[in-house]
């Protein structure tokens, strides 16, 4: 599974392996700065290539702060990998994650993020934002990179395949047929709806991102506020409804 690294905006790096038997993409973005920021890790047995990416780019040795949403294995599956890799990195995420799973999980205890705390990385600010069940578990949480206005949406904006690594076309009409098709499959209702689902689409909007930084397809680079806002409403329409 080859893996191939794109600058999505000024260091910021889709780090991003096709994987055939799942047909979709995994997606890690690398912040390089004074204390460089990796969001995923990626599954364990994918490590090797993330490393050898990271490595095209800084010393992966270097990394300091290592974040995903939730706790799940293309998330965090090779967290351990990397803290041995790195000897001075640590785990970011929520409170929830870190007390429940991370802590338990980790060869390093991780550093608990309240909401909306703010992590310097040196020229980067990335604010951690409490998500909880968006898009999975109650111990999810996003990250948004402020200076160059970048949101780390995990599995927001999910689409199947291989497609090209930044976009500036629509992202929420494949989101939407991604969400349909799933109601019938075998991973149906995997992002429940929620009474905090709509509100905290609308946090996310109101922090008027340039940058999406998908997990699964492309990234998307534009209106970042009014593709939230319409996957909101998509989200109401397909998954709220039912």
């Amino acid at each position: 599974m080859p893996t191939s690294v794109t600058e999505i905006c000024s260091d910021v790096y889709r780090i991003s392996t096709y994987a055939p038997d799942y047909g979709i993409q995994f997606n890690q973005f690398l912040v390089a700065d004074d204390e460089p920021f990796l969001m995923h890790t990626g599954f364990k047995k994918m490590f090797a290539g993330t490393r050898d990416a990271v490595a095209s780019v800084l010393d992966p040795a270097r990394l300091r702060w290592i974040g995903f949403s939730h706790f799940e294995s293309d998330e965090c599956g090779a967290l351990n990998e990397w803290l041995a890799a790195a000897p001075q990195a640590q785990a970011v995420c929520s409170f929830v994650g870190a007390t429940v799973s991370v802590n338990d999980f980790a060869i390093r205890p991780a550093r608990a993020l309240a909401d909306g705390e703010v992590l310097p990385t040196g020229r980067r600010r990335l604010r951690f934002l409490a998500t909880p069940h968006v898009p999975h578990g109650w111990d999810a949480g996003l990250f948004f990179e402020e200076t160059e206005r970048t949101l780390l949406c995990s599995d927001l904006f999910f689409q199947p395949g291989e497609p090209q690594p930044l976009t500036t076309a629509d992202l929420v009409g494949p989101a939407r047929a991604a969400i349909i098709a799933g109601q019938s499959g075998p991973l149906a209702r995997d992002m429940p709806y929620t009474p905090y689902t709509d509100a905290t689409l609308q946090r996310l909007a109101d922090l008027k991102p340039r940058t999406l930084a998908v997990m699964h397809g492309s990234s998307f680079s534009g209106d970042a506020e009014r593709a939230l806002r319409e996957l909101a409403r998509v989200l109401a329409e397909t998954l709220g409804a039912s």
